[in-house]
């Protein structure tokens, strides 16, 4: 066997080979960096990523391949992206939830560049000294989620079911929508899911008003004018509550039929009833607190957009702490 002596001076004879095979390739490319904010409107969770002025530049090697797709709502070129560093990016390790670093990339003239975040490392040789980023460009379905400042965030709520009426639901845990729970929470919450084959219309033709006027071409004025819809549907809502006891669930859906029946947020076209879930980890040997209620629920769409607008008004007072997360 190789002494440590000669196992270290291996591994710097390794390292400065694959180091000038690097250089040769990438020709001390750079890759610029900016730190992202993630805001959560309070309407409706919708996620949004907000430029700060803080930026990073890493050396190295970028590669990247392109698949081209054809889909019924659209046609995309998605870029697989994989960047080699002589240096760990320490800064990617220490991102908080609530940030994210995307890159910015350079391509062929004329077009935009490749805006890049890496979803994990991996890939990594000690002995190399390499260190591997791979993610995807961002979709440009999804780049409407990535704005320079707050001032380009929507002002009203991005979804038009009832998913406003039930994250305002939050008396017992914080309500979260579904694929957007911000990252590692630890119990009780809550997760609002409505598939999007779960809204259906069971009222006749909406009614809608005041109905906007003429919008006169390069007069200065908004093309966007508000209108109340009054259009009767129905959600198939299934909650998810993690780290709620029997009597914590019995609690909260007592606060849901309070809704329904005070409030008259919503109304019941089912019978609601609590359903132990099992989810497990088998390192410990344990099952986690994890029931679902699920809901047919006939709702106006005028009720879940007053429902919002009260959201934004309570996240708006003074006294409230500004979060990044929903109520």
């Amino acid at each position: 066997m190789p002494s440590a002596g000669e196992a270290m001076g291996n591994q710097s004879q390794m390292r400065s080979v694959l180091d000038a095979g690097l250089q040769q390739l990438s020709a001390n490319e750079t890759v610029t960096f900016t730190q992202y904010t993630r805001v959560a409107l309070s309407s409706d969770g919708s996620v949004f990523w907000v430029a700060t002025a803080t930026k990073l530049t890493v050396e190295g090697s970028l590669h990247y391949a392109t698949d081209r797709t054809q889909d019924e709502d659209q046609t995309i070129a998605t870029n697989h992206v994989l960047l080699t560093a002589e240096a760990e990016v320490s800064q990617f390790n220490r991102v908080a939830p609530g940030t994210m670093w995307i890159g910015s990339w350079p391509t062929s003239a004329g077009e935009p560049p490749l805006q890049v975040a890496f979803a994990r490392r991996g890939e990594y040789y000690e002995q190399a000294q390499l260190w591997h980023y791979a993610g995807f460009a961002i979709y440009p379905a999804l780049q409407s989620q990535i704005v320079a400042s707050s001032a380009d965030l929507p002002v009203g709520p991005i979804v038009s079911n009832s998913l406003p009426i039930w994250l305002a639901q939050n008396s017992l845990a914080p309500v979260y929508p579904s694929f957007l729970v911000p990252d590692n929470i630890a119990p009780p919450y809550v997760v609002a899911h409505i598939p999007p084959e779960g809204t259906t219309a069971i009222g006749g033709f909406p009614v809608m008003g005041p109905w906007p006027g003429t919008i006169v071409p390069n007069s200065g004025a908004s093309p966007l004018e508000q209108i109340g819809a009054a259009q009767l549907m129905r959600d198939h809502v299934t909650l998810t509550l993690y780290g709620f006891t029997n009597d914590m669930a019995l609690q909260y859906l007592c606060s849901l039929i309070d809704a329904s029946e005070n409030a008259e947020l919503f109304g019941f076209a089912n019978v609601p009833a609590i359903v132990d879930a099992k989810r497990s980890q088998v390192e410990i040997a344990t099952l986690a607190q994890k029931k679902t209620i699920t809901i047919d629920a006939n709702y106006y769409q005028s009720t879940a957009d007053a429902v919002a607008r009260r959201l934004i008004l309570e996240a708006d007072v003074p006294t409230a702490t500004v979060s990044s997360t929903p109520p």
